[in-house]
C-alpha cells in the first residue's frame, strides 16, 4: 500500500528551509556592508597617521603609505602635547569613572533594594538626567565651578564627569541590582551582616557583569567627551591641563591650513586604540553583562 502524503509535508519543509537559508544569507550580507562602513574609516585613519599630506590628498585613499614611519607619532606625541593631553585623560577618566561606580552602584542598590518615603521620586529624578541636554547646563555649571574656583581643575571636571555620569549608571544598575535574587539577601541578614557588608561583599560580586559592563561605558564616554572639558578646562599651550579630545582638536583648528593631517591623524589613532583594547579585552564580559539582567 503506497501513500502520496509524504512529499506534500516535505515540499513546505523544504520551501521553509530556503526562506530561512536566504535570510540568514540577507543577513550576513548587511553585517558585513555594517563591518566595513564601520571598518573602513577607522583603516583610513589608521593608514593616513603614516602619509604625508601628499600622499593623504593626492596618492589613493586606501593605498599603504610609502613608508611605515612612525615619525608622526612621536610628532603628535612630543611637539603636539599629545602625550601630555593623554595622561590627562588617563588620569581625570580613571578617577570620574571610579568615582562613578562607587556613588551610582551604592544609589542603585539602595533605591532597588530598600523601600522608603522617596524612593520612587529619587528614581526618577536620577533617571530625568538622562532627557536632560548637556549644553542646556554648560552656563550655569561655568558659573557654579567659577564660584567654588574649579574652573581650570582636574577637580571640577571630575566633579562634572561623574555627575554627568550618574543617571545612566543608576538607571542600568538598579535594574539589575532588583533581579539579583532575595534569598541571599535575607540569608546575610540573618547571619548578622551588616548593610555595608552585604554591598561589597555579596550583592557586588553577584553583579559583576553589570558593572564592568557600565564602567566600559562610562569609561568610553567619559574619553569621547568633548562639550564639557571646552567649557571647564580653559588653559592653552603645553602646561595646559586639557584632555584629548581638546588637544585633537586643537592641532586641526590653530594650523588652519597649514596642518600636518599626519600628525592629527596620529593623534587619532592614539585616541581610538586604547577604547578598542579595552573592548576586545572585556567583550564577553560586556555582552554578559547586558543579557543577564534580562534572563533574569
Amino acid at each position: 500500500m503506497t501513500t502520496t502524503a509524504a512529499p506534500a509535508v516535505a515540499r513546505p519543509i523544504e520551501t521553509k528551509k530556503r526562506e530561512v537559508n536566504a535570510l540568514n544569507g540577507l543577513a550576513h550580507i548587511a553585517l558585513f556592508a555594517w563591518a566595513i562602513a564601520t571598518a573602513g574609516p577607522l583603516i583610513w585613519v589608521l593608514l593616513a597617521s603614516f602619509k604625508s599630506n601628499t600622499e593623504i590628498f593626492l596618492g589613493q585613499p586606501f593605498a599603504l603609505p610609502s613608508s611605515f614611519s612612525f615619525g608622526t607619532y612621536v610628532n603628535a606625541w612630543s611637539e603636539a602635547h599629545i602625550g601630555r593631553y593623554f595622561l590627562n585623560s588617563v588620569f581625570v577618566v580613571a578617577i570620574s569613572t571610579a568615582g562613578t561606580m562607587l556613588f551610582g552602584s551604592m544609589a542603585a542598590y539602595v533605591l532597588a533594594r530598600y523601600r522608603f518615603r522617596g524612593n520612587r521620586f529619587l528614581y526618577y529624578l536620577f533617571v530625568s538626567g538622562l532627557a536632560f541636554p548637556t549644553f542646556m547646563a554648560i552656563t550655569p555649571l561655568f558659573f557654579i565651578l567659577k564660584n567654588l574656583g574649579l574652573i581650570n581643575t582636574f577637580t571640577g571636571l571630575i566633579l562634572v564627569y561623574i555627575a554627568y555620569s550618574l543617571p545612566f549608571t543608576v538607571f542600568f544598575l538598579a535594574a539589575f541590582f532588583k533581579a539579583l535574587p532575595h534569598e541571599i539577601d535575607e540569608a546575610a541578614t540573618v547571619d548578622g551582616a551588616s548593610h555595608t557588608r552585604k554591598f561589597f561583599q555579596i550583592m557586588m560580586p553577584m553583579a559583576k557583569s553589570g558593572l564592568i559592563s557600565i564602567t566600559i561605558f562610562n569609561i568610553v564616554g567619559q574619553w569621547n567627551q568633548y562639550l564639557l572639558p571646552v567649557a571647564i578646562m580653559q588653559g592653552a599651550g603645553a602646561d595646559s591641563k586639557w584632555v584629548l579630545t581638546q588637544g585633537i582638536a586643537n592641532i586641526s583648528v590653530q594650523a588652519g591650513y597649514h596642518a600636518e593631517w599626519s600628525t592629527l591623524f596620529a593623534a587619532l589613532t592614539l585616541s581610538i586604540l586604547p577604547m578598542i583594547v579595552v573592548y576586545a579585552i572585556f567583550q564577553r564580559q560586556i555582552q554578559a553583562g547586558l543579557t543577564a539582567g534580562a534572563v533574569k
